[in-house]
């Protein structure tokens, strides 16, 4: 729920401005709250001592804003909003002790910047800034969509998947994912001799993968290059594709046109 204009609606009550703390500093983290919790209008649903349960929270709770650290081990404040895609992400306010990151902040359309140490009248500015922007720019479908491909064209490929599993859920390295195939409406990710299913389509999934690492050698198969042992030619133009653990995967004559271009050296 978004931010309600006080005197646009006078006669309704204020909505409560939904908002996230991540920061792996757990004093920093209790100093926002802190802040936060002298003004009635904002509520904290979620504090995050990492991206990894950033990720998971934004997905369950669905805030208007983050108060978001950018320097945090495993997954930073940019991986994070990587990681929405597939949905409209909050209103951001970035935290950091550097200020090398301000124009990469500002390129995703952060609301404020924030350097530790952080005053109070500082952070006080970037919340009436928040609100201001809720307020006036309630996050619609096209804004939402402007600022996903904002993320696409300033991103690099995702170093992780957020797979759910019988109700439970746990971060995959894309790496270590040796190939993946069509599954009904998902895909599975098979990785050694588990498999791993993704909300995801073949076509989708190849999209957040990086070409140089990955290659899709049918419309329902997509292999990492690193695991491939050797290629066979097969029948009608296809291909046999050998991985080193001894998994046998056809590279039809469609997609076979895309070794041109390992052999040329231009992936």
């Amino acid at each position: 729920m978004r931010y309600i204009n006080s005197h646009a609606q006078a006669s309704r009550p204020l909505m409560k401005l939904r908002t996230i703390i991540v920061d792996d500093e757990p004093l920093a983290r209790e100093w926002i709250r802190q802040q936060l919790a002298n003004d009635n209008q904002v509520e904290v649903v979620a504090e995050c001592e990492d991206g990894f349960k950033a990720v998971e929270s934004i997905q369950r709770l669905s805030p208007d804003l983050l108060f978001l650290d950018i320097q945090m081990p495993g997954l930073d404040g940019f991986g994070v909003l990587r990681m929405l895609e597939g949905g409209p992400p909050p209103a951001v306010v970035f935290v950091t002790d550097s200020d090398q990151y301000a124009l990469k902040a500002f390129e995703v359309h952060a609301i404020d910047y924030l350097l530790k140490p952080v005053s109070p009248e500082r952070l006080h500015e970037a919340l009436q800034r928040s609100k201001a922007h809720l307020e006036e720019n309630p996050l619609s479908e096209a804004t939402a969509s402007r600022l996903i491909e904002l993320l696409r064209h300033t991103r690099r490929y995702p170093d992780w998947f957020l797979v759910k599993n019988e109700g439970r859920s746990h971060f995959l390295h894309v790496k270590d994912i040796d190939w993946i195939e069509s599954k009904r409406n998902n895909v599975l990710l098979h990785v050694g001799s588990a498999g791993h299913v993704y909300h995801d389509t073949t076509a989708g999934i190849e999209s957040k993968l990086d070409p140089a690492r990955f290659m899709r050698i049918h419309r329902s198969t997509i292999v990492n290059i690193e695991r491939i042992k050797e290629l066979h030619p097969w029948f009608n133009g296809d291909y046999e594709v050998r991985l080193k653990d001894g998994t046998r995967l056809t590279m039809s004559q469609t997609y076979k046109l895309k070794l041109r271009a390992f052999r040329r050296g231009t992936i």
